[in-house]
């Protein structure tokens, strides 16, 4: 700070121009720098100049993409650069929560369309309209968009779908390449240059997966095949035969190397788009096999030899014209397979109906109508070629009407042209762009001003540039020029290019878009389009519009033996063309201003019942060059497209809007974030004094929930992580029928409403997962139930079994047992029965006493027991052993001297070891397996046991006395 002391300042001059110099150092050193802003709302101040310096900066940076609020604006960088469009970047953009927050770039404009389409806001069908000057990357963008959606709107679940999904995105795909082979060409402006509009509608199912596309086009610059400029080039397709067509092709379709046609100027320079193994297979791929593509090929192959006939002035109108080169027509009639004497007759000769009889008379042709009609016999059969490969493209890759549900719609249109000779083709296209345009500015700008104002917002218009002046001029009502030249069409008299031009003056004089150039030497007339004036030159300009089609040439082409032509010029006895119409009921002829007139409308039609998104593409500079921008260039296309205008209303207004009652159905979830304080009782009613059902109270209603659902969003702003300290409001603003909001509150509302139904979603299921459980333990506890009932049963099964078992082994065992003690009884019976009868009685010998024979008779009875006390260890010893041993054998007792029991005598403590008795003869086993399980298998014997009567040997030997 300066101090002043007597009135004069103590510090220099210098010093304060430094310290000034600092301060702005500083301050301009905090600013952000122009590179690093995504969009150009953000600039500051915001005009042509910073707008224009701002994308410079990115441009030079290689940063290609920029917001410019509503709208993205891409710059062409004329150089390849594979890592911005690659299926990575492509699968981030589309995973991303919020694609909002990355870079700008056009896989963001996809994304959000996607999104939209999903979620269901009306308008559900979405549009990008692609604009630009030619040049400026349309058709690249288009293509990269096409394949953004073919990788995020494909994921199908079972193998099968996938399949079908691959392949339906391969046509959509392919269809590029053949469409931009057969409809695009070089020109002064674009190496690449569409040469006609297409509407690209990507179908999509329920599961918002792509089904299928549909394309439809506009306009086709038919005139480039016989009329093309000097530094410009014919349709690509044309080079690329004669390229990439193999040796015996070639000789096939007449094409030897070097030769010179007269409609394939520059066929030196070599494009990138002049591949042709890339235009068959995509064409194979769509379902045109490899015969059909070699008869379009060669029917191309004869219209450039048809394009070498150069007829000769004969010097009597009643002869026709000579041709200079017959090979030429005899090379053409060959490959077209027609007739040669017709088609030369045909080209040299017309034919006049008159009178009411309708007689028919024959006129030869002057030599510039001889070089017309062959000219027009080329465009006829090329247009046809055109539009049987979109219908055969669509064909392919349409989805069944039922199959799809929404739609998002690819517009890619010629740019605004202005060239040093401008036709009929030139003001079709520059009149598509003004209409554009003013869909464009109906959409964002004068609608959105207008919308403000009727629904009570406090807004401060913004003057931007309207086009309507331009457009009645083109085609308003009731005088205009289209109406003008078609006017001329339908006068049966010769046009004049002068008179043309006077017409057009003296009637729209009025016109402020309608300008004079009295310099220029060749009639024309100047319209100042919303890119810049162009002049229109008025010769030719009527019988553009008339496109006559002479009907002796239509009657040509169905005398072809080509399967292909045969296809494209049915032989219909009913068909009549325009030019030929009955004597008393003459038709208006249907001129191509009027035909595109009327599909133009169609096509916006379908755009305004949509939700639109614009790509503005900006053309850094004419010739072509990367890392060079012109300024003057970029700054005549930003003020052409009302970009600055644009960049005001999208910083100040509300892009977002909604009407209450859908408001209120998405974001009734909300409420639940706001506790809300019981009703007073005391209090009114929001609809008393209403009836009930009545407009007014459902107004009130509706208001009522969207307080209640506003009310949440400080809630919902404090909830957010990255939301700052002192931040301020969402902005937004309930108008009479509409909530209007900008991008930040849509995002924060769809935030909270996803919070709410995850909350929701987790209630649900927690209740379904305590349900789940309920219903399993109960099934548990049946099962268990069922489980032990089975259990028991099958328990008392197997011990009734068991038991079974073990009385059929208890019956067998006492069976098997009486039967062994049978046969011992038996045999030991009959060992006593032979001593007895064989040993004489000693007289010594005496009865035993009663006493002994009672005891030896009990013994006799219980002789098993007796057998097992005869082989304890201890216990029986002397003469009540012998007893037992006798009452085993079952042995005399009178005689026991006749018998002995021998037993060892180290073993005489450890029992009876062995009885032995005299054998009667031969002894016979007789083994069978036993059917009881376990029975042959004998146990481990105990020590001390009787081991039982498989151990019991008899002998015949003499019994000694124990």
């Amino acid at each position: 700070m300066l101090q002043q002391v007597n009135g004069h300042s103590s510090g220099s001059d210098a010093q304060g121009r430094e310290s000034l110099r600092e301060d702005l150092q500083e301050f301009l050193g905090g600013e952000v720098p122009l590179h690093q802003l995504d969009d150009l709302t953000k600039v500051n101040p915001v005009t042509l100049e910073t707008v224009l310096r701002c994308l410079q900066a990115r441009y030079t940076a290689d940063t290609f993409y920029t917001n410019a609020g509503c709208t993205l604006v891409a710059l062409n960088p004329f150089k390849p650069v594979p890592q911005l469009y690659s299926p990575e970047l492509m699968r981030e953009y589309h995973a991303a929560p919020q694609p909002q927050k990355l870079k700008p770039h056009i896989f963001t404009v996809g994304e959000q369309t996607y999104r939209n389409v999903r979620s269901l806001i009306e308008p559900v069908n979405q549009s990008i309209v692609v604009s630009g000057e030619s040049g400026a990357g349309k058709t690249w963008t288009s293509r990269c968009l096409m394949k953004f959606y073919a990788v995020v709107a494909a994921s199908p679940t079972s193998w099968e779908s996938h399949k079908i999904a691959e392949r339906i995105e391969q046509r959509i795909l392919n269809s590029n390449p053949v469409m931009e082979a057969f409809g695009n060409a070089c020109t002064l402006r674009n190496n690449n240059s569409s040469r006609f509009g297409k509407f690209i509608q990507l179908q999509l199912n329920r599961d918002h997966q792509m089904t299928g596309a549909a394309i439809q086009t506009y306009l086709l610059e038919k005139t480039r095949v016989a009329c093309q400029d000097s530094t410009e080039r014919n349709f690509h397709i044309f080079y690329q035969i004669c390229k990439g067509a193999s040796a015996d092709e070639r000789l096939q379709w007449h094409l030897p190397e070097g030769a010179a046609f007269s409609w394939l100027p520059n066929p030196e320079r070599t494009l990138e788009e002049d591949c042709f193994e890339v235009t068959r297979e995509a064409m194979l791929h769509l379902g045109i096999d490899a015969p059909t593509q070699n008869n379009i090929f060669q029917a191309l192959a004869g219209l450039l030899h048809l394009g070498n006939i150069r007829f000769a002035d004969s010097g009597d109108e009643a002869q026709p014209c000579r041709p200079m080169d017959d090979g030429a027509v005899r090379t053409s009639a060959l490959l077209l397979r027609l007739p040669e004497d017709p088609l030369l007759e045909t080209l040299r000769i017309r034919t006049i109906r008159a009178g009411r009889q309708q007689q028919v008379f024959r006129k030869p042709c002057s030599q510039a109508e001889c070089d017309t009609r062959r000219d027009c016999l080329a465009k006829l059969v090329y247009a046809r070629l055109f539009d049987w490969l979109v219908s055969v493209i669509n064909s392919s890759v349409c989805a069944d009407p039922a199959s799809w549900t929404t739609f998002i719609g690819l517009l890619d249109v010629y740019g605004f042209e202005s060239f040093p000779h401008n036709s009929l083709e030139q003001l079709c296209i520059n009149y598509a762009n003004e209409k554009l345009q003013q869909h464009f500015v109906a959409h964002y700008l004068r609608a959105q001003q207008e919308e403000y104002a009727v629904e009570g917002l406090e807004w401060s218009f913004v003057n931007y540039q309207d086009n309507q002046t331009c457009l009645d001029l083109i085609e308003g009502s009731p005088i205009s020029i289209c109406s003008l030249i078609n006017e001329e069409c339908r006068l049966n008299r010769p046009s004049s290019a002068a008179q043309l031009q006077t017409r057009i003056e003296s009637a729209l004089a009025g016109s402020p878009c309608l300008g004079h150039n009295k310099l220029s030497p060749e009639p024309s007339f100047v319209v100042l389009h919303y890119a810049g004036s162009v002049r229109y030159h008025t010769a030719g300009l009527v019988e553009k519009n008339k496109d006559p089609i002479p009907p002796e040439l239509t009657r040509l082409l169905q005398q072809s033996q080509d399967t292909l032509l045969k296809v494209l010029f049915p032989a219909d006895p009913e068909e009549k063309s325009q030019e030929e119409p009955s004597g008393q009921s003459r038709a208006p002829v249907l001129t191509v201003v009027s035909k595109f007139k009327a599909s133009l409308e169609q096509l916006l039609q379908v755009l305004q019942a949509t939700t639109p998104h614009y790509i503005r593409c900006i053309k850094p500079n004419s010739q072509g060059r990367a890392q060079a921008l012109h300024r003057e260039e970029v700054l005549n296309q930003l003020e052409a497209c009302g970009l600055v205008e644009t960049i005001h209303i999208s910083a100040a207004g509300f892009p977002i809007r909604v009407s209450h009652r859908t408001f209120v159905e998405r974001y009734a979830s909300l409420r639940r974030l706001h506790p809300r304080a019981p009703p007073d009782p005391h209090s009114p009613s929001p609809d008393e004094g209403h009836s009930e059902g009545s407009p007014h109270a459902e107004q009130a209603t509706l208001r009522a929930l969207l307080q209640d659902i506003l009310h949440t969003l400080p809630a919902l702003e404090a909830a957010t992580p990255a939301a700052p300290a002192g931040a301020t409001p969402a902005p937004v603003h309930c108008g009479r029928t509409k909530v209007f909001m900008t991008d930040a509150t849509l995002e924060l509302l769809e935030r909270g409403r996803a919070q709410v139904l995850e909350q929701c979603a987790r209630c649900i299921q927690a209740g379904w997962r305590r349900h789940r459980r309920r219903e399993q333990e109960r099934r548990r506890r049946a099962a268990v139930c069922i489980q032990a009932a089975i259990r028991s049963w099958l328990t008392r099964k197997h011990i009734q079994r068991l038991h079974a078992a073990a009385t059929v082994i208890k019956r067998a065992w006492r069976r098997w047992g009486i039967r062994m003690a049978f046969l011992a009884s038996k045999e030991l019976d009959g060992v006593e029965e032979k001593h007895s009868s064989q040993a004489p009685r000693s007289p010594s010998s005496f009865p035993p006493p009663l006493a002994q024979t009672k005891l030896l008779r009990a013994v006799t009875h219980l002789w098993p027991l007796g057998l097992v006390l005869a082989n304890a260890a201890v216990g029986v010893h002397g003469f009540p052993r012998k007893l037992v041993v006798f009452a085993c054998l079952q042995l005399p007792v009178g005689s026991p001297s006749g018998y002995t029991v021998q037993a060892q005598t180290a073993q005489e403590q450890a029992g009876i070891m062995s009885i032995r008795a005299l054998p009667q003869g031969s002894i016979k086993f007789h083994c069978r397996k036993s059917p009881l399980r376990y029975a042959d298998i004998c146990p481990e014997p105990l020590p001390n046991s009787a081991t039982g009567f498989n151990q019991i040997l008899l002998e015949r030997h003499r019994l000694g006395h124990v």
